[in-house]
């Protein structure tokens, strides 16, 4: 077992930086224990100690980098949430800054930079060799959030008409591999990337056979211009260990790994769950309080908007409210019930755009299925709510009234929970963001306008 690993009461490893470590590493700070601070971080793993160093105050940071030299190396810093890499950067010498960027491949340099703010960019750039500063200044120029800037620069290539003997004789000779590589890319002689084979089918094929007959059947190059979640999704989809990316003419440039790809996705799914609550933008534990509040005022503002759009449809029943003060007692059930709903199938409705899943071709079967389940629903909790409001108000007709509001309103929450989505998504805004106030207010007018509507119509 690694070291740093926890043991929970039951024997299974718990992965993550032990509570125990923190605390050790806090009171070796407050005694200034340099020494000891090395011996409790020199084990950790990159991801660790950045966890670490998130959890630290501002004061218990800076004395953390002063006192353990080379600490923060350039897997540390890729692990760094990104609201938290400007202050970590400007912690640095020029020295350790530059040690820390040497170590990275160019594309974990370029998503390292494309992050900072303007002068923590120049140091980075500042640190790098000149040939490795205009690879970096070379992917920075393509189209945030393409694909040339999620390449990596360092690609093992090989003519195609080379044998499995010429590349292995390649690669024992080359000084400049990369540290990690899966695939060895064949090119022809206009650099134009036709195949690529796996470096395990080259440790285990004949010396004699050539490489073009050794291909893999996954090849599929990217574009530098491709949008950086089209090829992620590409990764997922097509179960892609790496893939050349090529420019213009079609010349080789760089390759994607599915390290890369991965971390695409887990932004993606981060990215939609956080819009989803109205906190996008937001850079974790670590987002400082002027950043929470520009990212989520703008959202309850909306949602203030919508609830006095509903407490005017609640006015216009003044009269029946003052007349049967159990419509007040109940009114928030219904709107509670849709509100739920609507959430529902708006999660599902929103991951599916997200993966593709939900597509024009679909788009009619699952309308109407959620439609299906919100009326069954609807017809399951309008008779629990019926019953249940004919005995507490000893009013039969109480019961059928919020039982039709119950129906009504979940039916409108399952089509407005897929349809607001889908209309947001054509007209290419993000549904993860704008979806929810939209569903909400739908949910809230619908179900208060039933539900007292029909009281007016039915009771009084």
């Amino acid at each position: 077992m690694a070291d740093g690993d926890e043991i929970d009461a039951d024997g299974d490893e718990v992965f993550g930086l032990p509570a125990a470590t923190l605390a050790e590493v806090r009171a070796a700070l407050d005694d200034g224990d340099g020494p000891r601070l090395a011996g409790l971080t020199d084990p950790l793993h990159p991801a660790d100690l950045a966890d670490l160093v998130e959890h630290l105050s501002p004061r218990e940071r800076r004395d953390l980098v002063a006192q353990v030299p080379g600490l923060i190396d350039g897997d540390v810093l890729s692990e760094l949430t990104e609201g938290l890499r400007d202050e970590v950067v400007a912690l640095l010498a020029p020295g350790e800054l530059a040690q820390a960027v040497q170590e990275l491949d160019s594309d974990d340099v370029v998503d390292l930079v494309e992050t900072l703010d303007e002068e923590a960019q120049e140091s980075v750039l500042a640190a790098l060799a000149a040939p490795e500063r205009a690879q970096v200044e070379k992917a920075l120029a393509y189209p945030e959030g393409s694909a040339g800037r999620l390449m990596q620069v360092e690609v093992v290539r090989a003519p195609e008409h080379w044998t499995v003997a010429d590349a292995t004789i390649h690669l024992r000779q080359s000084a400049a591999l990369p540290d990690q590589f899966y695939h060895v890319v064949l090119v022809d002689p206009r650099m134009k990337p036709v195949g690529y084979c796996t470096l395990g089918r080259i440790l285990s094929s004949p010396g004699a056979t050539r490489l073009r007959d050794i291909t893999e059947d996954s090849f599929r190059p990217f574009h530098v211009e491709d949008d950086e979640e089209e090829v992620a999704r590409a990764f997922n989809r097509y179960h892609l260990i790496s893939a050349p990316v090529v420019d213009g003419n079609d010349r080789l440039v760089g390759v994607i790994t599915i390290d890369d790809a991965v971390r695409i996705l887990e932004e993606e799914h981060e990215e939609d769950m956080l819009s989803l609550g109205g906190v996008a933008g937001e850079s974790g534990i670590s987002a400082r309080t002027g950043e929470i509040l520009r990212g989520r005022a703008p959202w309850l503002g909306v949602n203030l908007v919508s609830a006095v759009l509903a407490s005017m449809v609640i006015g216009l029943f003044e009269g029946a409210l003052q007349q049967i003060v159990a419509l007040a007692v109940l009114m928030p059930i219904v709107a509670s019930m849709g509100g739920a709903a609507g959430t529902q199938g708006l999660t599902v409705a929103v991951r599916a755009l997200a993966t593709r899943d939900l597509t024009v071709g679909n788009a009619r079967r699952v309308i109407m299925r959620e439609l299906v389940v919100g009326l069954l629903n609807g017809l399951v909790f309008a008779v629990v709510i019926g019953l249940v409001s004919w005995w507490r108000f000893d009013n039969a007709m109480l019961g059928l009234v919020i039982g039709l509001a119950m129906v009504l309103n979940l039916v409108a929450a399952a089509g407005a929970g897929v349809l607001i989505p889908i209309a947001l998504d054509r007209l290419r805004v993000d549904p993860a963001i704008a979806s929810g106030p939209f569903v909400t207010t739908v949910t809230d007018i619908v179900g208060f306008f039933a539900f007292l509507g029909l009281a007016a119509v039915i009771l009084l």
